[in-house]
């Protein structure tokens, strides 16, 4: 089997580093164009995924081939393909299970059968933003930085707490920094529309720049 995927160098080493099924050979590509080039490929991986209409528009030729897409914040209902969504934020790969999500039957049978052939361990989840893990991760850092906010503690300090109290490999602002805290605005903006839990904090707000 072969599948094609694009994705920075980081998520690369990632991927690199998971078990690989003995019959799975990947070709990398470094932009959208080269992994649409790569037409002798089983299944195809876009761990740089954006949401626009184009991007989506390009991945949709790729059909009925299976199509993963680095997701996290937006959804199959919203994205209107029928891909297959992982959540492959920075560290999330180097876990053992991956989180997908999956719209019919047909794509789930898919996907799992590219889950055995790369020896993947996986757990299907609902198709909403975050996921499971990643909105997690999101309130935890959330809830650091309010307080940071009210000046409790310092950062440093928080993430040993955290470590230490709960056995974290990572406290939350290491989270942010792994994670990039951008992506954790982004999805903490998009679950704060329907669920007030979620509201941002205004010291994450002016450290992002908002």
């Amino acid at each position: 089997m072969k599948i094609a995927v694009l994705a920075n160098s980081s998520l690369k080493e990632e991927m690199r580093q998971k078990p690989i099924g003995a019959e799975v050979k990947f070709v990398w590509a470094e932009s959208i164009d080269e992994l649409l080039k790569i037409e002798e490929a089983d299944t195809y991986f876009d761990l740089d995924f954006s949401f626009d209409n184009n991007r989506i528009h390009q991945l949709g030729i790729l059909s009925p081939k299976p199509v993963f897409i680095n997701s996290v914040v937006h959804t199959l209902s919203q994205i209107n393909q029928p891909f297959v969504r992982i959540n492959a934020w920075p560290g999330f790969l180097e876990r053992n299970i991956c989180e997908a999500s999956a719209q019919g039957e047909e794509q789930k049978k898919a996907a799992e059968k590219i889950f055995h052939q790369l020896k993947w361990e996986y757990q299907f989840v609902p198709d909403v933003p975050g996921m499971v893990s990643a909105r997690i991760i999101a309130m935890i850092v959330n809830e650091a930085y309010y307080t940071l906010q009210d000046a409790v503690s310092t950062k440093e300090e928080i993430d040993i707490a955290m470590k230490l109290g709960t056995n974290y490999p990572h406290g939350p602002f290491q989270w942010s920094e792994k994670i990039g805290l951008k992506n954790i605005y982004e999805l903490l903006r998009e679950l704060g529309k329907t669920d007030s839990r979620y509201k941002i904090s205004e010291a994450l707000e002016k450290e992002i720049g908002k």
